[in-house]
């Protein structure tokens, strides 16, 4: 495990990492609050690859916000335009995906995601998750009585299904290179250790 001190990310291990993908996409996955967005524009950046939020594709193309879409379809309508979306984003071409937190959990995109991309979980502890998402009121999920419940019991139902990912990086309170770093290292692979 890295610590919570930046580290060089060298050229070598930038490419060991490119190396890793075979020139699949690299696809973010986890709970709301893990880092998906944040660490997914600086991952890409680092790797020079196009990032995509798949998010904000959904709110493009049904001409909403996420929070609408829930509001006026409810969430089966929005997460069949989620899958949509994501197989569209799976189309061969290398870039830095990240999704919502439910995305994975739909058989058809684990599938699709697994098979056609290198999928990285970025597993994040309750009160981290906590911490981050109330910084954000639009959040449809959260929007109950007691939102640490409802993200406890999203993390059962959830964790078990995300361990399906290629790789599992801890997500901490740590400076975003850190991240950015370890998920590197994790698509490296031991060909990518100096």
């Amino acid at each position: 495990m890295t610590t919570t001190k930046a580290k060089r990310i060298s050229p070598r291990l930038i490419q060991a990492a490119r190396t890793g993908l075979s020139g699949r996409p690299v696809v973010l996955v986890g709970l709301m609050g893990a880092g998906k967005t944040t660490v997914g524009r600086r991952l890409a950046q680092r790797l020079q690859l196009p990032f995509v939020d798949a998010d904000a594709e959904i709110e493009l193309a049904a001409g909403k916000t996420i929070p609408e879409i829930f509001a006026d379809h409810g969430e089966a309508y929005f997460r069949d335009g989620e899958r949509k979306v994501i197989t569209r984003l799976l189309d061969g071409r290398q870039k830095v995906v990240a999704t919502g937190g439910g995305a994975y959990m739909n058989s058809e995109t684990r599938h699709n995601i697994n098979e056609r991309a290198c999928a990285v979980w970025l597993k994040a502890d309750l009160p981290l998750l906590m911490k981050r998402v109330r910084r954000r009121s639009n959040r449809p999920l959260l929007q109950a009585p007691d939102p640490e419940a409802v993200m406890k019991s999203l993390i059962e139902e959830r964790y078990p299904v995300y361990a399906n990912a290629r790789y599992v990086v801890e997500s901490r309170d740590v400076p975003h290179s850190v991240m950015v770093f370890e998920v590197l290292e994790a698509l490296a692979g031991p060909s990518g250790n100096e």
